[in-house]
């Protein structure tokens, strides 16, 4: 049987001590980049493996980051699951991930599926599902890190990291303005669930910013997927002061009004405008080509692990008022908004 390699191994490879090739894996700061460098060569040369359960038991850590996502069929999600691992792979961690199905019930089973795998941390994002939290203070109540991002409530005093919802939104209903349409429809998303209400506050804020008027009947629930998004275009088109205009409050539900749209034959761009929010892999490719807003996926999932790694488990929810960082969205102009023709 092959003799399974040792830090002892590389250490008299390099002629150094067995703690400071430990302290090069585990990226300790108290070593120089160039040692690191070259106990990580030594350490590929001799195919050394770390053993996992023998540094939990060392540092009372597991290095696994358990995340929480509502569904791995949007590809904001899988894009945000990309930054957190390609930050917390860099620090030694592995993450273990878990997603809801939009699904209450299957969000309390992750919960207390990685609390039972002793994650160092869980970064999550809620399921439209949920309004009951109780989960998630168990999740502080036992002391384990907990971030939240994108979907967030700040009244559970967990770190969070969100793009500027109400911004994006604002910009999404100005661009239309700009662009010649005066009677703009909003699919929204459900209320209870923060981004999606502070994006209906910005659609408003920028009607009101431009003296147009806010009309009830111009606002119809969607529910993040392309169905519901047909069914809301369906209505609106039906109404008796149709719309020149939609921005949707998520890109599915945008799709979803495209193809209604395109059954109505409204051409686009110039006679209709519609404008999405996500920047979906697909909204790129589509024909017209679909108007959102970027909400820095990557960024995202880099920053909340970034929070968990500036924090230190023990102080990690000492703060009177947990860290929040609310980045920059970004309005990618494709042709679903196009100027109106007169």
């Amino acid at each position: 049987m092959k003799k399974r390699v040792t830090i002892h191994d590389i250490a008299k490879e390099l002629n150094t001590t067995a703690a400071t090739v430990s302290r090069a894996l585990n990226n300790n700061p108290s070593i120089g980049m160039a040692m690191k460098q070259r106990v990580q060569e030594m350490a590929k040369k001799l195919n050394y493996r770390q053993d996992r359960i023998a540094m939990s038991l060392r540092s009372g850590k597991t290095f696994v980051i358990g995340v929480i996502i509502p569904s791995a069929k949007i590809s904001f999600f899988g894009s945000v699951v990309h930054g957190i691992e390609s930050v917390a792979r860099k620090s030694g961690y592995q993450i273990l991930l878990f997603q809801t199905n939009e699904k209450y019930t299957n969000e309390k089973e992750g919960i207390n599926t990685l609390l039972q795998s002793n994650v160092d941390a869980i970064i999550v994002s809620i399921s439209k599902e949920t309004t009951n939290y109780d989960h998630f203070l168990e999740v502080k109540e036992q002391g384990v890190p907990l971030i939240l991002f994108d979907r967030t409530n700040d009244t559970l005093g967990f770190p969070s990291v969100v793009i500027d919802d109400f911004k994006g939104a604002y910009m999404a209903t100005s661009h239309l303005i700009d662009q010649g349409y005066t009677n703009i429809a909003h699919i929204c998303g459900q209320q209870h669930i923060k981004i999606f209400e502070d994006r209906l506050l910005g659609y408003k804020a920028a009607l009101e910013d431009h003296e147009l008027p806010f009309k009830e009947s111009n606002i119809i629930p969607g529910d993040v997927s392309i169905q519901s998004g047909e069914k809301a275009a369906g209505v609106l088109l039906d109404l008796t002061e149709r719309p020149d205009a939609i921005f949707a409050a998520e890109d599915f539900m945008a799709l979803g009004a495209l193809q209604v749209l395109k059954k109505r034959k409204l051409h686009m761009p110039g006679q209709f405008g519609l404008v999405g929010f996500a920047n979906e892999a697909f909204g790129e490719y589509i024909t017209p080509s679909l108007t959102t807003v970027n909400q820095r996926n990557i960024e995202m999932g880099e920053e909340a692990a970034k929070l968990f790694l500036s924090l230190p488990a023990k102080n990690f929810y000492k703060e009177s008022t947990p860290p929040k960082i609310v980045l920059e969205p970004e309005l990618i102009v494709r042709e679903s908004s196009s100027p109106k023709l007169s």
